[in-house]
């Protein structure tokens, strides 16, 4: 699943609209549908940045929110992961680097040998992981390791990026349970607003 579509496909929802006028759906389903995917937008900011250690700034900045827009007879709103173009594209594991550790535990993992590991946090509440030869490298901006034995050649080590958190499925289940409650919701605010003359 790329984006998540938003149609007016409910059943409640569309025989509510046949009892209106099409002057007044042509007003109630675009602001119902741009009420439902702002909804679920914040749901999914949430939901990503309970489970990953990645700030919501981050996550919106790769989310894009498609407002309403009717194709031939159907009105869809969208939201879309790939705001930034970057399919096919990891994050760097220099983005979940451990920075800090405490006095205590850098003193043992001096005893221990492993002071120069790196350390990576990608899930909130997950142990860190360490993967060994790994280094930093391009100033600071990226995790590279030594494809084999010699200096030479290295690669990035790339991890999940926003969009692939966007997929997962547990996260893509309860941005499609709020819509599903929203829905209604929604439209009904929308009709009810349409009828007395109050939208804004």
């Amino acid at each position: 699943m790329a984006t998540i579509n938003i149609k007016t496909n409910f059943k409640d929802v569309q025989n509510s609209l046949d009892k209106l006028s099409t002057s007044l759906q042509q007003k109630v389903v675009p602001a119902a549908l741009n009420k439902v995917i702002a909804k679920a937008n914040t749901t999914m900011v949430r939901e990503i940045t309970t489970e990953f250690n990645i700030k919501a700034n981050e996550v919106r900045s790769n989310l894009r929110m498609i407002r309403a827009q009717r194709d031939f007879s159907r009105w869809y709103a969208k939201l879309d992961p790939f705001a930034k173009n970057k399919k096919g594209r990891g994050l760097n594991l220099i983005r979940f680097t451990e920075n800090k550790v405490s006095l205590a535990e850098g003193r043992r993992r001096a005893r221990s040998g492993t002071r120069q590991d790196l350390r990576f946090q990608i899930k909130r509440g997950a142990g860190k992981k360490t993967i060994k030869g790994a280094f930093i490298g391009n100033q600071g901006r990226t995790v590279f390791a030594r494809t084999g034995k010699d200096r030479l050649p290295i690669k990035a080590l790339i991890t999940i990026d926003v969009p692939q958190m966007f997929n997962t499925r547990r996260i893509n289940r309860k941005v499609i349970a709020r819509i599903n409650a929203e829905m209604q919701v929604e439209f009904d605010r929308a009709i009810k607003a349409a009828l007395l003359g109050t939208f804004k």
